[in-house]
């Protein structure tokens, strides 16, 4: 690697992350300067894994097929015009001693989303989770050198819950791709099929035991934001109020979707500007 390709990898990084700024703290002035590039770097993996899963029309064989030749290149350290970000990538994980592991499981879970569209168990789906979220949460803790076990569960519940609140956001999204986040298991319990999630999907009308099944779903979520909050001890400055303004977030949704009476059909709820201040004036206290 040499300094000026490793810069413009850098760069590269750090562009793609302005442009499609999502959920993820990516560049902000929370984050430390020195970290920003990092997080930017880490981001630039996921999105482009991302990008790959969710291409077009492409079938899910051809999806997996990349998805297996892109972990292949990570895996190998192989430096790549088609990728330019990820000597950026492989310099962040030096530089900060990462783990690889944690990269390969984004990797696993794009590729498991083209594999399978529906969960037999909850367990399942918390399995899914450990691959397409947690990760991301393991990762920042290492770039910040925090490297408690105990901190590493507490930021898993905080990455799963955030993960389950944005199935539960997305539902209708979801299923027009085919794929369904409530588990079979679930859905029996409360005497509800996949059919049902279709046809609720198509008209917008829900019934009583959907909304009974979405208050005991969240009803864990919120178990979860409650024990993952146990993460803010260990952390601390503008990094611990990011994540405490995250988890929020967070549970701001869940409150919302209570408010459309947990119709996420019908209507998507998202955080508004006023949503924002009110969660940062809460953080505050």
């Amino acid at each position: 690697m040499n300094n000026q390709s490793l810069e413009s990898s850098y760069q590269f990084c750090l562009n793609l992350a302005k442009k499609h700024y999502e959920n993820f703290p990516v560049a902000s002035i929370l984050i430390p300067k020195e970290k920003r590039k990092f997080v930017a770097a880490v981001y630039a993996f996921a999105r482009i894994a991302d990008d790959i899963a969710d291409e077009g029309n492409l079938s899910n064989e051809f999806k997996v097929t990349q998805l297996i030749k892109y972990k292949d290149i990570f895996v190998n350290k192989i430096i790549t015009t088609e990728y330019p970000y990820l000597e950026a990538v492989y310099d962040t994980i030096q530089k900060n001693n990462l783990t690889e592991k944690n990269f390969i499981n984004l990797i696993e879970a794009f590729i498991q989303d083209n594999q399978i569209n529906k969960y037999k168990t909850f367990s399942e789906i918390f399995e899914y989770c450990s691959k397409s979220a947690n990760p991301i949460g393991r990762i920042l803790l290492e770039l910040f050198d925090i490297r408690d076990n105990q901190a590493l569960t507490h930021s898993d519940e905080i990455c799963t819950a955030l993960q389950l609140t944005n199935f539960y956001q997305d539902l209708s999204i979801d299923i027009n791709r085919n794929r369904f986040y409530i588990a079979e298991e679930i859905l029996n319990k409360f005497e509800l099929t996949f059919d049902d999630l279709i046809n609720f999907n198509q008209t917008k009308i829900i019934n009583e035991n959907f909304k009974w099944m979405m208050k005991y779903l969240l009803d864990v979520n919120y178990k979860l934001f409650q024990s993952g909050e146990n993460l803010l001890k260990y952390l601390s400055g503008l990094f611990k109020f990011e994540i405490k303004l995250t988890i929020n977030g967070g549970r701001e949704i869940l409150n919302k979707i209570k408010l459309v009476e947990y119709n996420t059909f019908l209507i998507r709820p998202t955080l508004k500007k006023f949503d924002w201040i009110k969660i940062i004036l809460r953080g505050l206290v």
